[in-house]
C-alpha cells in the first residue's frame, strides 16, 4: 500500500493514547528554567516608568530582562523588522511584551510578571478601520490597485447595478497545543531549539540573529504540533528567541509556554476587514463590471499582512470570469494584535466578497442564486446534465486498499472517490483579474454533480413550502463553489528538500522540510517513499523536522506541504532506487529498467530478492544508499506590483451545499445538513483528505457563524478565553454530513497527480453564511437584501430578521 491508499494517520494511536510527544512533553535537563512575559495594559502609549524590583524579588525568579538589557532588542518579525521582542519605550497594543521573567517554574514566572509597576503616558489608540482611514495609518503609501478592463465604465453602462458593504470578522486559531518553545545550550555556544512551529528555518534564522551567530550554530527540531492553522507560521518567533537568549545568558535550558489566556492576548488572528463592492450586470445575472475595496485591519506590525491582503485580491474572482474588474486594497495599521496567517491566508476574505455579490445580484433580480453563479462561471454557463461527468463513483472503503470490513463512514461522513482521466485543456481559455489563464476549470462540472447528489433543486422547493407554513422557524439553503490557487505567492518559497537513508537491513529513514501539525503530511510523504521503493509502510520512518538535516525550508503553509515535500522526497528515493537498480542490473547483466521494485521484493529476471536483501547487496557493493532530494515548483511568474502573472501552479476546486434553520425570535441557528464535493486530484490518501475536508468546512463555517472577536473601546480583547470565545463543538457539526472527493488526476505534474487539500476546503464554509442569508430573506417580502455580516451570530441574525420585518 502506498499513494492512493486510505491509511490512518501515522500517529493516530499515539494521539488517542496520549503518548504522542509534543514540546511540552520533552524532558529537559536538570536546572531548566521557565519564562513568562509581562504584558502591556494599554493599547498605545509611552512607558514613563518601569519598576521591576518586586518582580526580581519574587520567589523563584532567576532573571528579569527589559529593553534596557539589550544593546539592540532582537526582532521577531517575519517581514519588516518591526516587532521588537520587548517594547522599546512605547507600546502599540494591549498585550504587547514589555519585559521577560525567568524563574524556576512556569507558575513562578507568571506570578512574578504581575508584580511589575509600569507607568504610561497614554497616546490616542487607533482601533478600527475607520480610525485608521481618518489617521491615514497604513503600511503602504496608499492602496494597492489591480485592474482588468474598465470596471467603472462597465458598471455604469450595465442595465442593473448593486452596491453594498460587508463586515467580515477575524478568527482565533485556537490550536489545541498553545505556543511553546524550549532552548538547550550546546557546547561552543551552539543552541538546540524545540519549537511548535510551522517554519523551523525562520525560527533558526531569528534565533541566530538574536544571538549574533551564524545559522549553523542553531538547530531547530519540530516533531509535531498540536494544530497550527497558520498561527504557528510566525507567532512562535518571540518564544524561541526569548528562550534562546535566556539559555545563552544563564547557561541553562529554558522553556516558555503561553497559557491560553496569554496566547489569545498576545498572538495575531485572522485579518478582519470591511468589503465595499459595486457591480453591474444584465438580466441573466451576468456580471459586466465589478469593483471591490478591501479595508484590512492589520494590527500594530506588518507581519504577513502584505501577502495575506494580496491573496485576498487574487481570490476575488473565485469561480467567476470577470471581464472588467477593479480591486483596491488598504492595509491599515491599528493598535491591536498584529493579524497573521490563518488557513486560507486571505483567500477566504477575498472569496466571500464575490460570493456576496452573486447572492446580492440573485436577490435583486429574483433569480435562483445558483443560476446567477452558473451564468458567471469560467467557460460560460453549461447545462447540468451535459456537464455531469460520466466517470464511475465508488465508496472509499471499496476503491482503495483498506482492511477488510473497515468502515470509513463511521465518523458521520460518507466518503466517495471518483476516478477519471486527466481532462483536456479547455477550448476557451479565460483569464483571471490578475491575467492568469484558467486552464483547469472544473467548477461547473463539480457544481452540476453536487446539485444532483445533494438533491439541491428539490430541497430548495421543499424549503420554500416549509417556510411559507412556519412563522417562527425559517430554513435556508445555498450552494457555493470554490477555486483556490496553490503555491506561495512569494516565488522563492516554492521549494523543498528531503533527506533519505536506506539502511542495510532494508529499513528506510526519511526526513523533509515539512512540519506535522495533525494534517497527516508525514504519512502522505511516507506513502510516496514506500511507493517508490515498492515496500510496505512499516519499512519507512519519518523523523522530526530538523534544520540540521534539511536546510533552508519553507513554512508548511499555502497548502503546499505535500506538493513540495512529497516531490522532494520522491526525488531522493528515486535517486537511491536507481543506484540500486544499476548495481543489480550490472550484477545480473541486465538493463537497469528491467529491475522491478514491488510488494517488498526486487526482481530482475529469475532473481528475486527481498528489499532488505537488495539493500544489503548494494551496501556490500559500496553503493550509496543515502540521498538528498530537491523540488522547485515550475511555471511560477508573478509581479505583485502590477498584479499580473502566474502566481499559482494550479487551482483546487470544491463545492458545498449547506442547509440551516434559524429561530426568528432569538436569532439562534443550526446547520442541518452539509453536502461537500472537493477536488483532491488523485488523492494520496482519501482517508486523510476526507478528514481535512470535514475539519476545514467546520472551521470555515465557525469563522462565518459563531467565532466572534470583540475588542472594547480601550483596545482590550474581551474574547480571550474559551469561556468567552466560541468555536464549533462536536454538537455544531451537521447531523447529516456528506463528504465526497472528486479524485481526478491533476493536470499538472504534482506528486501522484494529487492536489493540495489543507486550505481549499475551508472556503466550503461560505455556503453556511449564504444559507443563513437565504433563511433571513424568507422573513421578508423580497424587497430588502438581508446584508448579513460575518460572523452571523444570533445577535446579527436577529437584527437582520428585524430589518426584513420592518420593511
Amino acid at each position: 500500500m502506498s499513494i492512493g491508499s486510505a491509511l490512518p494517520h501515522d500517529a493516530a494511536p499515539l494521539h488517542v493514547t496520549g503518548s504522542a510527544r509534543y514540546v511540552d512533553d520533552i524532558p529537559l535537563p536538570a536546572g531548566a528554567l521557565h519564562l513568562a512575559f509581562g504584558l502591556s495594559t494599554i493599547a498605545h502609549g509611552d512607558i514613563t516608568a518601569l519598576d521591576l524590583s518586586a518582580v526580581r524579588a519574587a520567589d523563584g525568579v532567576v532573571a528579569v530582562y527589559s529593553a534596557d538589557d539589550f544593546d539592540e532588542v532582537p526582532d521577531c518579525s517575519p517581514s519588516a523588522h518591526d516587532e521588537p521582542l520587548l517594547a522599546t519605550g512605547r507600546v502599540h497594543y494591549l498585550g504587547q511584551q514589555v519585559f521577560l521573567v525567568v524563574a524556576t517554574s512556569h507558575l513562578a514566572a507568571r506570578k512574578a510578571a504581575r508584580l511589575a509597576v509600569v507607568e504610561y503616558a497614554p497616546l490616542p489608540a487607533i482601533l478600527t478601520v475607520d480610525d485608521a482611514l481618518a489617521a491615514d495609518a497604513r503600511f503602504e503609501d496608499g492602496p494597492v490597485v489591480w485592474s482588468k478592463g474598465d470596471a467603472d465604465t462597465a458598471i455604469t453602462a450595465a442595465p442593473h447595478q448593486i452596491e453594498g458593504e460587508m463586515e467580515v470578522g477575524g478568527q482565533e486559531h485556537f490550536y489545541l497545543e498553545g505556543q511553546v518553545a524550549a532552548a538547550i545550550p550546546q557546547e561552543g555556544g551552539d543552541m538546540l531549539i524545540h519549537s511548535s512551529t510551522q517554519h523551523p528555518t525562520e525560527i533558526q534564522h531569528k534565533v541566530a540573529h538574536a544571538l549574533h551567530r551564524p545559522m549553523h550554530a542553531v538547530r531547530v527540531e519540530t516533531r509535531r504540533m498540536g494544530g497550527g492553522f497558520g498561527g504557528k507560521e510566525s507567532q512562535g518567533n518571540a518564544l524561541a528567541i526569548a528562550c534562546a537568549i535566556a539559555a545563552d545568558r544563564l547557561g541553562r535550558p529554558c522553556k516558555m509556554r503561553y497559557d491560553r489566556d496569554d496566547d489569545m492576548m498576545i498572538t495575531g488572528k485572522r485579518h478582519d476587514l470591511r468589503i465595499r463592492y459595486r457591480a453591474g450586470f444584465d438580466a441573466s445575472g451576468r456580471v459586466t463590471g465589478v469593483a471591490f475595496t478591501h479595508l484590512f485591519r492589520c494590527g500594530w506590525a506588518l507581519d504577513l499582512s502584505i501577502p495575506v491582503a494580496d491573496r485576498a485580491m487574487l481570490h476575488s474572482d473565485n469561480c467567476y470570469h470577470l471581464t472588467d474588474v477593479r480591486l483596491e486594497s488598504h492595509r491599515l495599521r491599528t493598535n491591536t494584535q498584529s493579524a497573521t496567517a490563518f488557513r486560507g491566508f486571505g483567500g477566504p476574505q477575498g472569496m466571500i466578497g464575490i460570493e456576496r455579490v452573486m447572492d446580492h445580484i440573485a436577490f435583486d433580480l429574483g433569480l435562483e442564486p445558483l443560476a446567477v453563479r452558473r451564468a458567471n462561471f469560467y467557460g460560460g454557463m453549461q447545462d447540468s446534465a451535459a456537464a455531469a461527468p460520466a466517470a464511475r463513483a465508488k465508496p472509499v472503503a471499496k476503491s482503495v486498499d483498506v482492511e477488510e470490513g473497515e468502515d470509513l463512514t463511521s465518523r458521520g461522513a460518507v466518503g466517495m472517490v471518483e476516478y477519471g482521466e486527466i481532462p483536456p485543456p479547455p477550448a476557451n481559455v479565460q483569464n483571471t483579474p490578475f491575467h492568469m489563464p484558467v486552464e483547469d476549470f472544473i467548477g461547473d462540472k463539480m457544481v452540476a454533480r453536487l446539485e444532483e447528489t445533494s438533491d439541491y433543486t428539490r430541497r430548495k422547493a421543499e424549503i420554500a413550502k416549509w417556510n411559507a407554513k412556519s412563522p417562527i422557524l425559517k430554513r435556508g439553503i445555498a450552494l457555493t463553489p470554490v477555486k483556490f490557487g496553490i503555491s506561495f505567492t512569494l516565488t522563492h518559497l516554492n521549494q523543498a528538500g528531503a533527506l533519505v537513508h536506506v539502511y542495510q537491513d532494508g529499513s528506510i529513514q526519511l526526513n523533509h522540510g515539512g512540519t506535522e501539525m495533525g494534517q497527516g503530511l508525514f504519512q502522505k510523504v511516507a506513502q510516496v517513499a514506500a511507493g517508490v521503493f515498492g515496500v510496505g509502510m512499516d519499512a519507512v520512518k519519518i523523523t522530526a523536522t530538523d534544520t540540521a538535516k534539511v536546510p533552508n525550508t519553507s513554512a508548511t503553509a499555502a497548502s503546499s506541504g505535500s506538493d513540495l515535500n512529497g516531490m522532494a522526497a520522491r526525488a531522493a528515493c528515486v535517486t537511491i532506487r536507481d543506484r540500486m537498480a544499476a548495481f543489480l542490473a550490472q550484477r545480473h547483466q541486465a538493463a537497469p529498467e528491467d529491475v522491478q521494485f514491488a510488494h517488498g521484493r526486487v526482481v530482475i529476471g529469475t532473481a528475486d530478492y527481498s528489499f532488505a536483501e537488495a539493500a544489503a547487496l548494494a551496501y556490500g557493493g559500496r553503493v550509496s544508499l543515502s540521498s538528498t532530494g530537491f523540488y522547485a515548483t515550475p511555471k511560477i511568474t508573478w509581479d505583485r506590483i502590477k498584479g499580473s502573472g502566474r502566481p499559482f501552479l494550479y487551482f483546487a476546486y470544491g463545492a458545498a451545499v449547506t442547509e440551516v434553520v434559524i429561530d426568528t425570535l432569538t436569532g439562534e441557528n443550526r446547520i442541518l445538513r452539509a453536502d461537500l464535493l472537493h477536488d483532491t486530484g488523485a488523492s494520496l490518501n482519501p482517508a486523510l483528505d476526507i478528514g481535512q475536508v470535514e475539519g476545514a468546512y467546520v472551521q470555515g463555517a465557525g469563522w462565518l457563524t459563531m467565532e466572534e472577536l470583540v475588542w472594547d473601546t480601550k483596545g482590550a480583547l474581551r474574547t480571550h478565553a474559551p469561556s468567552t470565545y466560541k468555536i464549533p463543538a462536536c454538537s455544531d457539526r451537521p447531523p447529516v454530513f456528506n463528504v465526497a472527493l472528486w479524485s481526478r488526476p491533476n493536470r499538472e505534474d504534482t506528486v501522484g497527480r494529487s492536489k493540495a487539500v489543507g486550505e481549499p476546503p475551508f472556503m466550503l464554509g461560505i455556503s453556511a453564511l449564504m444559507a443563513l442569508s437565504d433563511a433571513v430573506a424568507a422573513c421578508g417580502d423580497g424587497t430588502r437584501y438581508p446584508a448579513l455580516d460575518a460572523p452571523a451570530t444570533p445577535e446579527r441574525v436577529l437584527a437582520a430578521v428585524q430589518r426584513q420585518r420592518d420593511v
